[in-house]
């Protein structure tokens, strides 16, 4: 067979060595992008929605960062672990529709709550089923697209937060102004749930780390086994790889800052400079949509061609996004319209974003094939215990601090305090860039 048929077959076959992808790669990636929608979607809509939610059900600043924040994160972090190792030994795909149709249908269960207890055990279910999302999406990817192509394709499929955000604020501002914050929820995990069908019948399960051997398929005969990595050999390298451990904690820092700013724009945006859900469902939900959407797509494609000439750009790339993003996120908290404050908001929106492809990039070109989504889980423990479990914790309980001195503006007095973040996340991922250039050195000698 030629060399130019081979090509053609072996592109359609998920996990073929070498192979360019095929179609079935990338409507595999539409997919996962959608069902990564749907979960950012459903993780939003108590942000979106928390002006009628603190209307009806009467909650603070500081539970509202809870629900958004700790409750949820502590078990979509924790259990991610254990799911990531199941999914690692077992289908990637059936963990991820059964995760999938888990956390729509505690997402409906939001939408039943009458009271801020059966609220927050709905929303913990959310982030019990939403563990099950992400990690195994990221090990699918990269069984379906090569080396070289893998920052590109896991940016189109972080497109899925900046979409279901969008969505979210137009979709869920819609109907709540139309009917009411209920039936937002109610048909969100409606929704999940067929989607959750769907991947289970229609996604199917590529070779692990097929697309990472090389040419020769077929190794010697005399050639060792290699063992099945184990959940705490996989622990053990992840953090004891200083590379690794330094990016989760960078990106970790910078999620305290984005997680912050998405669970309380909405709320400070509507409270504190007067927009209406009407408003929030057109001019918001553009801002998210455009801002991180390009965020996300231009740090994918340009992590593929810049870490050709140096790994340190997986660092490098996020601290120079931030450095830009700083200075107009505090034009925006300042901003004396809602209108002004949008136009400041686009650039953070994106820049805010640079980290997260070429932190994901980094994790599954360094990790074997078979430790992938425990890995991948594991930069989710770390950088979403620190920004999604303690940044609308944070600012939620800032928020109520400042309300006594500041009543008619303590959201803004809050997030003020989010711009020291932003040095702190700079400066943790400029020591990471000489973190991976002393690495490749040893590497080099070795």
């Amino acid at each position: 067979m030629s060399t130019e048929v081979a090509g053609s077959v072996d592109a359609t076959l998920p996990g073929a060595p070498m192979a360019r992808p095929g179609a079935r790669a990338w409507f595999v990636l539409a997919v996962l992008c959608f069902v990564y929608v749907l979960n950012f979607l459903d993780r939003q809509l108590l942000s979106i929605l928390a002006k009628p939610i603190q209307d009806e059900l009467g909650v603070t600043d500081g539970q509202l960062g809870l629900l958004g924040g700790f409750y949820f994160a502590l078990f979509y972090c924790v259990l991610a672990i254990p799911v990531g190792w199941l999914a690692d030994r077992t289908n990637r795909v059936r963990v991820l529709a059964f995760s999938c149709a888990l956390w729509s249908a505690a997402t409906a269960a939001c939408g039943l709550s009458t009271n801020y207890g059966q609220l927050a055990v709905s929303r913990m279910a959310v982030g019990v089923g939403e563990a099950g999302g992400v990690p195994p999406s990221y090990a699918i990817i990269s069984d379906y697209f090569p080396s070289g192509m893998r920052g590109t394709a896991l940016s189109l499929f972080n497109l899925g937060p900046p979409i279901g955000s969008a969505l979210g604020v137009a979709f869920g501002a819609s109907i709540a102004a139309a009917y009411s914050w209920r039936d937002a929820f109610i048909w969100v995990g409606v929704v999940g749930v067929v989607t959750a069908v769907f991947v289970w019948l229609f996604v199917r399960e590529p070779k692990k780390g097929g697309l990472d051997q090389k040419l020769e398929t077929h190794p010697p005969a005399d050639a060792a086994p290699i063992p099945r990595a184990g959940f705490w050999s996989t622990c053990r390298t992840y953090f004891a790889n200083p590379v690794l451990r330094g990016m989760a904690l960078a990106c970790g820092a910078t999620q305290f800052i984005t997680y912050a700013l998405l669970n309380f724009a909405t709320l400070f945006l509507m409270r504190e400079k007067g927009m209406t859900l009407q408003e929030v469902a057109l001019w918001y939900a553009l801002v998210v949509g455009i801002g991180v959407s390009a965020g996300m797509f231009a740090s994918g494609w340009l992590i593929d061609r810049l870490s050709r000439r140096s790994k340190t750009a997986y660092a490098w790339l996020p601290a120079i996004g931030l450095a830009l993003a700083a200075p107009f996120f505090a034009a925006f908290v300042w901003a004396p319209s809602w209108q002004l404050g949008l136009i400041f908001l686009i650039l953070p929106m994106g820049l805010n974003y640079f980290y997260l492809s070429p932190a994901i990039t980094m994790v599954q070109e360094e990790v074997r094939p078979d430790q992938r989504v425990l890995s991948g889980a594991l930069l989710l423990l770390v950088m979403n215990l620190i920004g999604l479990g303690l940044g609308p914790t944070y600012l939620g309980a800032a928020s109520d601090f400042f309300r006594a001195s500041y009543p008619d503006n303590s959201l803004q007095m809050a997030l003020y305090t989010l711009i020291p973040f932003y040095g702190l996340a700079i400066a943790m991922f400029v020591g990471l860039a000489g973190t991976i250039r002393r690495q490749a050195a040893k590497e080099a000698l070795a």
